[in-house]
């Protein structure tokens, strides 16, 4: 087996082991040791297979960094306004904010905003998509059955 290189999220760590996830394809790799790394962070790594059998991984750390995620009191854009018109409940649509980063506005029932917001805050695939995308933090912004996630450089 060889090595694997990319940017993981930890998705489980504790004293002895961490668990590891590849943002772009979604393999899970279990660490023979845990390099001081807490769930949650995301981190550029080189993992190799520990021998004898190679279910374990050792994982060489390049970089690792927190993606701060927050629910702000800012109205969404515009564009973000004029995008939620065309969508049903629960559809989504993404497009490039101008300068840098991405948008993804999503259409939710009225009322429920602030329930939604937290939901997408605390999930781990908020903080995978934003490190794919390269994003250093994500603002989370609400209107009336409307929910923008802007996924933002530094």
């Amino acid at each position: 087996m060889t090595g694997t290189e990319g940017t993981f999220l930890v998705v489980e760590a504790d004293d002895a082991s961490a668990v590891l996830r590849d943002v772009e394809s979604g393999q899970v790799h279990t660490l023979e040791t845990n390099p001081e790394l807490s769930a949650g962070t995301v981190v550029d790594a080189t993992l190799q297979p520990e021998p004898p059998i190679e279910v374990t991984w050792s994982a060489e750390i390049e970089a690792s960094r927190e993606i701060p995620r927050e629910h702000v009191t800012l109205e969404p854009t515009r564009r973000s306004r004029e995008a939620v018109e065309t969508l049903d409940v629960g559809d989504v649509e993404r497009f490039e904010r101008a300068g840098e980063g991405e948008v993804h506005v999503l259409a939710v029932e009225a009322g429920s905003e602030s329930a939604a917001a937290a939901d997408v805050v605390e999930d781990e695939a908020t903080i995978e998509r934003a490190a794919r995308i390269g994003a250093t933090r994500v603002e989370v912004r609400t209107a009336e059955g409307l929910l923008s996630v802007r996924y933002l450089p530094d």
